[in-house]
């Protein structure tokens, strides 16, 4: 079975853009970008694009790559006091000159739809989420929209990211699954990875995952983008895996678009807590 992100993100954005329009609210985020790289002016330009669709109000922030970790919290302080902006979202990564942290943790929780602040990932972490990270958020929507319950199954998690593995871990958790997290030095990973019944795989490597990590019949969620030749491909060796697993999210098409619906629902849900 092919867990077709793009479908169900089509579908829930449709549903989210009555929500909006019922509730009367307006919405608005606002994006900050720091620098020229093509692939992050990409993601933020489907953001912007995905706001359109369901009529929330977007305004993007573009600083230069020169800009100072200064400069970037300058610009979030007036976005945290702008009512009119319910979201903040940061483009990462950011230079490596910046201080990340120090830009994420400027962010206001109740604005930070990102849900990369302590504060929210605290509170992820205990069990009581507000606003969960996109990519894992639109991970477990995604299984509960084709049916796959957590509950009881093994789920390893390939990757240790604040962005990725760790709140991923965090959410099947909550979700009464048993969960390992593997690393660059876990050892004998195959061993580990194929025994289990749902399987994240978010380490950048591409086609890194083959059929020898794979446990037959299991769920194999594929967070990769990687290019490879001019094409892009995921961290999942689709073609050899498809055919072993009992449901697999293809790249492109996959987790993609389920992080972005995440994204808009999250800044949904900022709006109507701040009304």
């Amino acid at each position: 079975m092919i867990l077709d992100g793009k479908k169900v993100s089509e579908s829930r954005l449709a549903a989210l853009k009555e929500e909006i329009s019922a509730a009367g609210l307006s919405p608005g985020l606002a994006t900050v970008i720091v620098g020229n790289d093509p692939a992050s002016q990409l993601y933020v330009r489907m953001k912007h694009r995905a706001c359109e669709q369901v009529n929330i109000q977007s305004r993007g922030i573009e600083l230069p790559g020169t800009s100072t970790t200064s400069d970037v919290l300058k610009q979030i302080q007036i976005l945290n006091r702008d009512r009119s902006v319910h979201g903040i979202l940061v483009q990462l990564p950011l230079p490596l000159h910046i201080d990340t942290s120090r830009i994420v943790e400027a962010v206001l929780p109740e604005k930070d739809v990102d849900g990369f602040h302590p504060a929210n990932l605290g509170r992820l972490f205990s069990g009581n989420p507000v606003y969960s990270p996109c990519t894992p958020k639109g991970i477990m929507t995604l299984l509960t929209e084709y049916g796959v319950e957590p509950d009881g199954m093994h789920a390893v998690v390939l990757g240790r990211s604040i962005e990725v593995g760790r709140p991923m871990a965090s959410l099947l958790l909550n979700a009464n699954a048993t969960v390992t997290i593997c690393h660059r030095r876990t050892r004998d990973l195959p061993a580990i990875s194929s025994k289990a019944d749902i399987l994240v795989a978010a380490v950048g490597k591409a086609r890194f995952v083959g059929p020898d990590m794979v446990k037959q019949g299991a769920v194999v969620i594929d967070v990769g983008t990687n290019h490879v030749d001019g094409k892009l491909c995921g961290d999942v060796d689709f073609d050899r895996v498809r055919d072993i697993a009992g449901a697999i999210t293809p790249v492109p098409g996959g987790v993609g678009p389920m992080t972005i619906v995440s994204l808009m629902e999250n800044t949904f849900l900022a709006a109507r807590l701040q009304t």
